[in-house]
């Protein structure tokens, strides 16, 4: 798995720069996201191992199948972009170019994903006061993921980047009750 993310790593900030330069920063991603579902497909992973199909009609057929899906076509750009990929045969890499351009994406835009777990659903009021906070702490925009687990019984637990806060009751008692028996 390293091995396919020091791989892909230059593809994705090839792309990254040039979509940068260009101000299309979103439609790449976009084209990244559609393309690497395609690749990851049953149906075009055989094509990619098919000696017989060409680079170039490989590339053809996944720009195809991404105008097909997606609300844009393709440019230019992407379509050289996806040849370029299917002539170095690393079409198949797809998924990690797009692991990679998200983080570039992330790191130039100053914005973190943080993943909210709740008791319950939050207000719009709890929401916008935790995405002020977190942005304030971290000096980035906040994107929130949110889920709920009842098990929590209450309050919530929050994971941004490798730091993990545990408000909820669970946790408390879990504390709690280390602290007693110890």
């Amino acid at each position: 798995m390293a091995e396919l993310s020091t791989l892909a790593r230059p593809y994705a900030k090839a792309a990254f720069d040039y979509a940068k330069e260009q101000n299309v920063i979103n439609p790449w991603e976009d084209f990244l996201s559609v393309a690497s579902s395609i690749v990851s497909d049953e149906d075009y992973v055989s094509l990619l191992s098919n000696p017989a199909i060409s680079a170039k009609q490989k590339a053809a057929v996944l720009i195809d199948v991404h105008n097909a899906q997606a609300a844009t076509p393709a440019s230019e750009a992407l379509v050289n972009f996806t040849i370029q990929l299917s002539e170095q045969n690393r079409l198949a890499l797809l998924p990690e170019v797009l692991t990679h351009y998200s983080k570039l994406k992330s790191n130039e835009l100053k914005q973190i994903d943080a993943y909210v777990t709740s008791a319950y659903p939050l207000t719009s009021e709890q929401r916008q006061t935790l995405q002020e906070k977190l942005a304030i702490s971290t000096g980035s925009i906040v994107i929130l993921h949110e889920a709920v687990d009842p098990d929590l019984l209450g309050g919530a637990t929050v994971k941004v980047g490798d730091k993990f806060t545990d408000g909820s009751v669970r946790g408390k008692l879990k504390q709690l009750k280390t602290q007693l028996t110890a």
